[in-house]
Order: C-alpha cells, then sequence, then structure tokens
C-alpha cells in the first residue's frame, strides 16, 4: 500500500483539565432536595392548620377559638418556615457545588459550547435578576456539551424538557414565593392571614415540584457526564472561545 492511499489520522487533544466525577455531589443533592420537597408539604400542612383554625373563628365570630390551640399553630408554622429556610440553604449551597463540577466537565467535553466562564457556575447566582437567566443559560452550555457521545464529533440531540421544566418551576416558585412572603408579613386581619397563607400554600407547593423536577435535571444531567467521560477521548472540534462572557 502506498503512503498516499493511508488514512489520515483523526486529531485528538489531551483535556486541559481533569475530568472529576459529579456522582457523589449529585447523590447528596438528591437526598437534600427530597428533604426540601418533604419540608414543603409539611409547610403547606402548617398552613393548612392555620386556615382552618381561622376559618372556623370566621364562621362564629371567634366565640370558640382557643387562643392556645392558635399559638401552637402559629409556631408550628414559623418552625415549617425555618425548616425551609435551613434546608434550602444546605441544598443550595451543594446544588451550587455540583453545578460547578459539571461545568468544569463541560468545559473539557466541549468548551466552545460554554458562552460564560466556569467561574460563573457559582457567581451567577448571586446576580439580582439575572439570576434568573444566566444559570439556564450555564446549564444549556453544560447540557451540549455533555450530550456529546461520538468521538469523531458529532453529536446526539438529547432533549432538555427536564432542564426546561425544572427551571420554569424553579423561577416560579421563587417569585410567587417572595410575593407570598411579603404578603403574609403585611397581614394582620385574619382574613387577610388566611389569604396569605393560600398564596403560601401554593408556593410551597411549587417549590416541592421544583425540587422533584431538580432531582429528575440532577440524575440525567450526572448520568450523561458519565456516559461522555466514558469515551475516554476529546475530539478536536472546537476553537478557541475567544468571546465568551467575562
Amino acid at each position: 500500500m502506498s503512503q498516499a492511499s493511508v488514512p489520515p489520522v483523526p486529531a485528538f487533544v489531551a483535556p486541559q483539565q481533569y475530568l472529576r466525577s459529579p456522582n457523589g455531589l449529585a447523590m447528596a443533592v438528591v437526598i437534600l432536595l427530597a428533604v426540601v420537597a418533604v419540608v414543603d408539604l409539611l409547610a403547606v400542612a402548617a398552613g393548612l392548620n392555620i386556615r382552618s383554625l381561622l376559618g372556623g373563628g370566621l364562621e362564629n365570630d371567634f366565640a370558640t377559638y382557643d387562643e392556645a390551640e392558635a399559638t401552637l399553630a402559629d409556631n408550628l408554622y414559623g418552625s415549617a418556615g425555618a425548616l425551609q429556610g435551613v434546608t434550602t440553604l444546605a441544598t443550595a449551597v451543594v446544588f451550587i457545588i455540583w453545578f460547578r463540577r459539571v461545568r468544569l466537565n463541560a468545559e473539557v467535553f466541549g468548551p466552545s459550547m460554554q458562552q460564560m466562564k466556569p467561574g460563573w457556575a457559582v457567581g451567577a447566582w448571586f446576580v439580582p435578576f439575572a439570576n434568573l437567566v444566566l444559570p439556564r443559560r450555564i446549564a444549556g452550555g453544560i447540557w451540549t456539551a455533555s450530550a456529546q457521545t461520538n468521538t469523531d464529533g458529532s453529536r446526539r440531540t438529547v432533549p432538555a424538557t427536564v432542564m426546561n421544566l425544572w427551571w420554569g418551576a424553579w423561577v416560579c416558585s421563587l417569585v410567587f414565593g417572595r410575593y407570598a412572603s411579603r404578603q403574609y408579613m403585611k397581614a394582620e386581619e385574619p382574613q387577610e392571614v388566611m389569604d396569605a397563607a393560600g398564596q403560601l400554600m401554593v408556593a410551597d407547593t411549587l417549590d416541592a415540584v421544583a425540587a422533584v423536577l431538580a432531582i429528575l435535571f440532577v440524575r440525567k444531567l450526572t448520568r450523561m457526564q458519565g456516559e461522555r467521560a466514558a469515551l475516554g477521548v476529546y475530539p478536536l472540534t472546537v476553537q478557541p472561545s475567544a468571546g465568551r462572557a467575562h
């Protein structure tokens, strides 16, 4: 066989950084998200109790209103809210660490698909108003890079339905939850408290739904990265990403 007939050897480059498994972090995030969903449902139950007591009092002009029972119900509602704050904070910390991990892996899989630098995987969550958009933009780049499965550079399309549903539910929960919380803080009359408690119950339900969808998103993206990493080679199919956001 002549030298001219030998097919060219595909060009591959070694990754600029090592891949790190997100599996352990993903498991921790999934567990914490499940706890968040359960605590949200407990808050819904506490809200129902508040509404039931106030509704019964309004029916008979509070003639049989039990002040001790009402205080206990209010304390339980407050405790549920405090527990929500603690679990949400813990989950947010671990989720962002996992998010950064999969973003760094995406830098190996497909750096040209990432529109923002890796540091934004953390920073984007703390920019007011922009945090309703930027993390989803980053997640989209990670998703696309993680779906690349062929060593020749061709890519498969993985529907992003679960990611879009999670993000939509989370944004709705965040925005409506803040509104409902302000209404509850301003409420003074029994009917106002009942109405605000009902709004908080809707917000808590949305948050529980968002937590469940986040579990599906985390599991799916983590599995995609495992499949992509199993290839073990990284095709030279990208150009330097000089136009990324700084």
